[in-house]
């Protein structure tokens, strides 16, 4: 009985551990869905296990210890489609919670299943993958990852040299792609591109930036 109670005592204090990191970072996987995928796993993976083994002394049949253990791990894949959104600006988001939600499950099931040190050592190694590898990738990985993208709309006179200004963003130390343009009403056009800076510089500071540059009447800039 005491086994029972340490097993949804250990996957709930990593669950939690899960669910903060989420929390602190504001995503809509938090402390409590952590915490219920996580107990939940380990309370399906022991009673997979204990049912396996009742019911071969019982009735003689015979059953997968962990059948009930494999199919959290399928169903567990509806409850992270739930929370990766396609954005307006066509970037996807909530892959690495989706990711987390999975993880918190296999845990849940690991300690249920009895191998704590395996799921601690897990546990550690998801936060330092999530925290720890893509900070130190800020300063000594590719410069791609040590880019942040952003989203700029630009709103500029009808006839103005769209090319001039794309060039002199590039001079500020930009780097823009997928550039759209569109007519507006007013004699306006809109210049909207995503742009990639470099993750120490803020929102605000690419606006003043392209605020000097002649010709354009309106800024956007979206994190």
């Amino acid at each position: 009985m005491y086994d029972v109670f340490i097993k949804l005592g250990v996957s709930a204090l990593l669950g939690l551990i899960i669910g903060l990191e989420r929390e602190l970072k504001g995503k809509p996987v938090g402390l409590k869905t952590s915490l219920v995928i996580s107990i939940v796993s380990c309370l399906l993976t022991m009673v997979s296990i204990e049912s396996a083994y009742a019911f071969k002394k019982i009735d003689h049949i015979t059953m997968d210890p962990m059948r009930l253990a494999a199919q959290i791990v399928s169903g567990i894949g509806f409850l992270g489609a739930g929370v990766i959104l396609r954005r307006g600006n066509d970037s996807i988001s909530g892959l690495t919670t989706a990711a987390i939600i999975w993880g918190a499950a296999g845990i849940g099931i690991a300690v249920g299943a009895g191998f704590f040190i395996e799921a601690i050592s897990g546990l550690v190694l998801l936060i330092l993958s999530v925290e720890l590898i893509p900070y130190l990738f800020t300063f000594i990985g590719p410069r791609r990852l040590r880019e942040k993208e952003l989203i700029l709309r630009l709103k500029i006179p009808y006839g103005q040299n769209a090319t001039s200004i794309i060039e002199q963003i590039i001079l500020k130390d930009i780097r823009v792609k997928n550039i759209r343009i569109k007519d507006l009403e007013g004699e306006l056009v809109l210049l909207q591109a995503s742009i990639h800076v470099s993750n120490k510089r803020i929102a605000t500071d690419v606006y003043y930036d392209i605020q000097e540059i002649e010709g354009v009447k309106s800024i956007e800039v979206e994190s």
